[in-house]
């Protein structure tokens, strides 16, 4: 029975530590977070725009280079 108790020794030195960790952690503000995940959909839409542009100009050199759409 001794390794038992010293496990829960264990965990609950474990979670102590876990605690006093989270209590260290700056936590971002509501508003800090509502502007980085307006960026987030900014460069979504940016990066969506910019990849289809791309396939637009790859289709159409490559229909050119091979014949197609004439």
């Amino acid at each position: 029975m001794a390794g038992s108790s010293s496990n829960r020794f264990s965990l609950m030195h474990f979670i102590n530590d876990v605690r006093s960790e989270t209590k260290k952690v700056t936590w971002p503000t509501r508003k800090e977070t509502l502007v980085t995940t307006a960026m987030v959909f900014v460069m979504v839409i940016v990066a969506s725009a910019f990849f289809l542009l791309s396939d637009m100009v790859i289709h159409w050199a490559v229909g050119l280079v091979l014949g197609f759409g004439r």
